[in-house]
């Protein structure tokens, strides 16, 4: 298994009213790579994102849907998420401050 650069990390925010509501207590909720650990998330979450400063990280295994085009019945990707949780003196990630 080759190593993970903190780069490939994260791979996309995750953008649900639920999430939206965490962000007020300064949780960031994003898919990751499957192999990535919790530290390998706040390595990259800190390095990515300037002022940051991660005060815990929570992962969870998201199974693949069911789905079916006529006969034909297969399964979607398996994913990651982790949410994070950052420190009160920490700065906002400015990514998500559009939305």
């Amino acid at each position: 298994m080759a190593s993970i650069k903190y780069y490939d990390v994260i791979l996309s925010p995750v953008i649900t009213e639920k999430s939206m509501n965490a962000m007020a207590e300064k949780k960031y909720t994003f898919y990751v790579h499957t192999d990535a650990t919790k530290s390998q998330v706040k390595e990259a979450v800190e390095k990515m994102f300037e002022g940051t400063k991660v005060a815990s990280v929570s992962t969870m295994n998201v199974n693949g849907k069911n789905r079916r085009r006529g006969m034909v019945v297969g399964k979607t990707a398996a994913k990651k998420k982790a949410v994070v949780q950052l420190t009160a003196e920490s700065a906002d990630i400015e990514i998500f401050a559009g939305l």
